[in-house]
């Protein structure tokens, strides 16, 4: 039985996007379950878009998530030599031919055939001509006008061409340089691929593709065509929805796990699991299971995710993880007393790693601010907060029973609901009025520490 070779061929003109991470995500886990090879190709002919920056982003984001290729990647901009010898092999086996049709020669073939209610595509005129090349033609692959192509393809099933509504598509420029669709086809067969997974946008190229690799008598492949990522609109996924780049949703402190478990999870789905990781995927994955329709990205998945991905981590992983963003926020994690209770019991306190040490900054910084709706909400007056300061100055045992005691107590005999109470405290402690418990957020912050920003907070309101 044949190896199984898979390859994602990102082009280098932008940051790695998350559409992209699942193309290549699928492509590895597929090669494994089947003990064969993921490749990488840099599709960067283009160069006046191409730039080596965007191809280290594309290359090291693939493999800081664990996407790394079995060989090292090959970029299409140093493999000019190929392509040639390809098309003068199909240039010598009579399957492609020199044209020299005007771009005004082509508009008017094509203004008549709309006229005529005919679909604009090349119509052959130079293909029996016997034209030599020059700087005016460009190289045609002269397509079958008769019969159909058949693509099995693994997620939507048999897809049927016809070859007489496919044109003689360019595989040489009039400058020489080779089109998309012929290095695409010469690599995949150079690289030894097998199995061709990628968005259903390239559903339209699947056929010219296989004329190409006949025309070259190379073997044939297997495709798999995944629905695109789209938005909550259900349109193509873009900036108006979310984040685009694997590189933004890093920064803002969701994990590698959790980014792939919620890409895995667009158009497949396994029963009733929801959290996987690499090596369950490359278990449980099926790709005949992938559905056609459109793939929804919604944050909210992502941000659940992501939530039960920092939930497993151990606490030493866990503040390896958050390190990094609270050191952006001129924060040293290890510079608090009671350091591994503070961040166990804070760890929830948001989906990303970005948003809790947010969280962490009262426990580690003076208090900029206040939330001002808050306050608005919950302080009316200062009566409350000045008697709660009196009652925790007089406390002689700073520990969480004493303080949850004196606070409830404080609470019945006054007759007053406990975020009257409860929130006006958190907020003086915190700025805001989230925070683990109460009793436990004065324990940590320390007596000291808790009358004085409770303090701050009254001549705060009285001002």
């Amino acid at each position: 039985m044949k190896k199984i070779v898979t390859r994602f061929a990102p082009s280098p003109t932008g940051t790695l996007h998350i559409g992209g991470v699942r193309t290549a995500l699928f492509n590895y886990v597929y090669a494994k379950q089947n003990d064969g090879l993921f490749l990488i190709r840099i599709e960067d002919t283009d160069k006046e878009r191409s730039s080596k920056e965007f191809e280290k982003n594309i290359l090291d984001n693939l493999s800081s998530i664990g996407l790394n290729p079995d060989k090292k990647p090959i970029n299409q901009s140093e493999r000019n030599e190929i392509y040639i010898k390809a098309s003068k092999q199909l240039i010598e086996s009579g399957k492609a031919y020199w044209c020299d049709c005007s771009p005004e020669t082509l508009d008017e073939m094509r203004k008549e055939q709309i006229a005529s209610g005919k679909k604009p595509m090349y119509d052959g005129r130079s293909r029996n001509l016997g034209l030599e090349q020059s700087e005016k033609t460009v190289l045609r692959l002269a397509t079958p006008e008769d019969g159909d192509i058949v693509v099995n393809d693994i997620i939507r099933g048999e897809i049927i061409f016809k070859n007489s509504e496919l044109d003689d598509l360019i595989l040489l420029r009039s400058d020489g340089s080779p089109t998309y669709h012929l290095c695409n086809v010469v690599d995949d067969f150079e690289q030894g691929v097998t199995s061709v997974i990628r968005g259903e946008d390239h559903i339209s190229n699947t056929p010219r593709q296989i004329h190409i690799q006949n025309a070259l008598g190379y073997p044939q492949l297997e495709y798999a065509h995944l629905p695109l990522v789209l938005g909550t609109d259900k349109k193509r996924l873009s900036k108006r929805h979310a984040a685009t780049s694997l590189e933004e949703y890093r920064e803002e402190g969701y994990l590698d796990s959790a980014i792939i478990n919620t890409l895995a999870r667009l158009g497949w789905s396994k029963g009733d699991n929801e959290i996987f990781y690499l090596d369950d995927l490359i278990k449980d994955f099926n790709i005949k299971e992938v559905q056609k329709a459109g793939a929804i990205f919604d944050i909210t998945k992502l941000d659940w995710a992501n939530s039960q991905h920092l939930a497993n981590l151990s606490l030493d992983e866990f503040k390896s993880h958050l390190r990094p963003f609270l050191l952006k926020n001129d924060i040293d994690i290890e510079n608090h007393r009671y350091v591994d209770l503070l961040i166990n019991a804070m760890r929830s306190s948001d989906n990303t790693l970005k948003g809790i040490a947010k969280s962490l900054e009262p426990y580690y910084k003076n208090i900029k601010s206040y939330d001002n709706r808050a306050i608005d909400k919950f302080l009316s007056d200062n009566n409350i907060l000045i008697d709660i300061k009196e009652l925790l100055l007089n406390l002689e045992d700073w520990d969480v029973d004493s303080i949850d005691r004196i606070l409830k107590t404080y609470q019945t005999d006054n007759n007053l609901p406990v975020p009257k109470v409860n929130q006006p405290i958190r907020i003086a402690l915190t700025g805001s009025t989230k925070s683990p418990s109460l009793g436990f957020t004065l324990c940590i912050l320390g007596k000291d520490l808790s009358i004085k920003r409770i303090e701050e907070l009254i001549n705060f309101i009285g001002s």
